[in-house]
């Protein structure tokens, strides 16, 4: 049992060690085997980025569909209570537009990069979610990567997902009281979700 013992505690210095030094020589903006999924492709070479936003380009495509209806999962690809009544497709085009920017602007590297973003979900909670269990702020977008000198692509257009569990009953309540809103959970978690995608290995 003691050799069992010290051999993992080995093999976790070994994977330790291992792990510090990849990341310690590994130069920003060079060639790394690390694919975006974490699986390895070695017939890919995969670039650590080192973007500067210098734009961000936020589409809401009219072909989306909303939904004003109070139930616990409207058909619909934009359900949003976070504003007044009004035009929801300028409401969630905004906060997208917040927290992008937000999380974009923790990146300083040295190619410039614009941003096209197109949304395909925005299903937040509607009131009986927001006052019962919660539910989940289901956000979905498409993200390019651009050159901004340029303007051709660095990375493919994929697909992100910034799904997250939402506050619901005395918890969601106690957080109003606070000042965060859902609003605020979305920009937060957008701001998040961004600034760790552009930091991802991406293939040459």
């Amino acid at each position: 049992m003691n050799k069992i013992v010290k051999l993992i505690a080995l093999i976790g210095v070994v994977a330790g060690t291992t792990a510090c030094t990849t990341v310690e020589t590994a130069s920003r903006a060079t060639p790394i085997n690390a694919p975006l999924a974490g699986v390895l492709d070695t017939k890919a070479i995969y670039i650590k980025p080192d973007f500067k936003v210098a734009d961000i380009n936020v589409t809401v495509p009219e072909t989306l569909t909303v939904s004003e209806a109070n139930s616990y999962k409207p058909r619909a690809d934009i359900v949003w209570r976070g504003d007044a009544y009004g035009n929801r497709f300028e409401q969630v085009k905004a906060v997208m537009e917040t927290g992008l920017q937000i999380g974009a602007e923790k990146l300083s590297g040295e190619q410039d990069v614009i941003l096209d973003v197109e949304l395909v979900e925005f299903h937040a909670q509607t009131e009986k979610v927001r006052y019962t269990f919660g539910g989940k702020h289901e956000i979905v977008f498409a993200l390019t990567v651009r050159d901004a000198k340029t303007g051709a692509t660095v990375v493919p257009t994929r697909k992100i997902d910034a799904t997250f569990d939402g506050l619901g009953g005395i918890a969601a309540v106690n957080a109003e009281k606070a000042g965060v809103t859902q609003k605020v959970r979305i920009i937060e978690r957008l701001a998040e979700v961004i600034s760790l995608e552009l930091q991802k290995p991406y293939a040459m």
